[in-house]
């Protein structure tokens, strides 16, 4: 098969990623074999790719945004037949007995591994996922659209919740910010907008770009402005999704008292000195996001399906993998890039 590696972690203009052939992956007793339709590119994959992530795994295939359908299955697995459509996202396995796994928190899991970081991801023409913790898809949402929903959207919703305070009469168990401020709008953002406008918010986007602009108001956001720009209205929570140190304390000014300043995102620029009075002080509150549960999988899904969340996208060939990095890298579309078969 066709797959990309990456080769040695480098600035992605040095062209870090090889495209090679290599043969389809063995299939494990309680694993699906999944060719791949489609696969998105995140922002993670950058990093993986430029080393600003740890090497897990030498000559690593990215990608954790895959939607395939199932070529083969292990002896173990049940509940899924061949030609099935299913979702392969960033957190591909737990150990499932620690302490973390069994109070409902296998985000933390420290022996938890990472689909395109640890194991071979989906820029490639087939990839493998544990049964456990692959999502079943509905038929009638496209493959390219669906993509992005597996990380982008999930984590985006993962840090709309760090975002919000707990709610026991809600549907999820959290009340949604009235006024939330989102800094950076790509893939992640866009998603988490449409949900957070869908459940009642007033979203005000900060964020570079006109193109990343333009969307926002075409999704509805009460304001764009930005990265730096001052919200209209204090904010009850805020997300940051560009991975910029410096726009913490920007948004942690722009909290009101008692806000949640959620940050997501897997790596993160050094953040300055933040002042006490300004920035912390009022009982403001830092929440950090770390990968995802199945179950806020299965929400976001839930509530994609139900509000009509779609991905903004652009299809790029397989073999053009390190193009739609650079592109990304570079801010050179709005929403998000999907790989598709040549």
């Amino acid at each position: 098969m066709r797959a990309w590696e990456v080769s040695a972690p480098a600035p992605i203009e040095d062209r870090p990623l090889r495209f090679v052939d290599k043969d389809p992956p063995n299939v494990g007793d309680d694993e699906l074999l999944v060719r791949v339709l489609a696969c998105g590119v995140c922002r993670t994959d950058l990093h993986v790719a430029e080393g600003d992530l740890p090497v897990h795994r030498e000559r690593v295939t990215p990608g954790h945004e895959v939607v395939g359908e199932v070529a083969g299955l292990g002896g173990d697995v049940s509940g899924f037949g061949i030609g099935d459509r299913v979702g392969v996202a960033w957190l591909h396995r737990t150990d499932g007995t620690c302490a973390y796994c069994r109070r409902g928190d296998e985000n933390l899991c420290p022996a938890s591994s990472y689909t395109g970081w640890d194991h071979d991801g989906g820029y490639a023409e087939f990839t493998t996922v544990p049964a456990a913790f692959a999502y079943p898809l509905p038929s009638g949402l496209d493959s390219v659209d669906a993509a992005p929903l597996l990380c982008a959207g999930i984590i985006g919703y993962r840090a709309l919740k760090r975002a919000s305070r707990p709610d026991p009469t809600a549907e999820f168990g959290f009340a949604i910010p009235p006024r939330l401020g989102l800094y950076g709008f790509g893939g992640s953002a866009h998603l988490c907008a449409q949900v957070a406008i869908a459940m009642g918010a007033r979203v005000h986007v900060m964020t570079r770009g006109e193109q990343s602009r333009e969307l926002a108001r075409r999704l509805g956001a009460a304001s764009v402005g930005a990265a730096d720009a001052v919200p209209p209205e204090p904010l009850d929570a805020a997300i940051t999704f560009a991975p910029v140190g410096e726009l913490v304390p920007v948004a942690m000014r722009a909290l009101d008292r008692g806000g949640i300043l959620s940050i997501a995102g897997i790596h993160l620029s050094d953040i300055p000195p933040l002042n006490y009075e300004r920035e912390v002080f009022y009982e403001k509150e830092i929440r950090s996001v770390t990968a995802n549960t199945r179950g806020d999988g299965r929400e976001f899904l839930t509530l994609a399906a139900r509000h009509g969340v779609r991905a903004t996208t652009h299809p790029y060939p397989l073999s053009a993998a390190d193009e739609a990095l650079a592109d990304l890298k570079a801010g050179r579309f709005d929403g998000a890039a999907v790989l598709v078969p040549d």
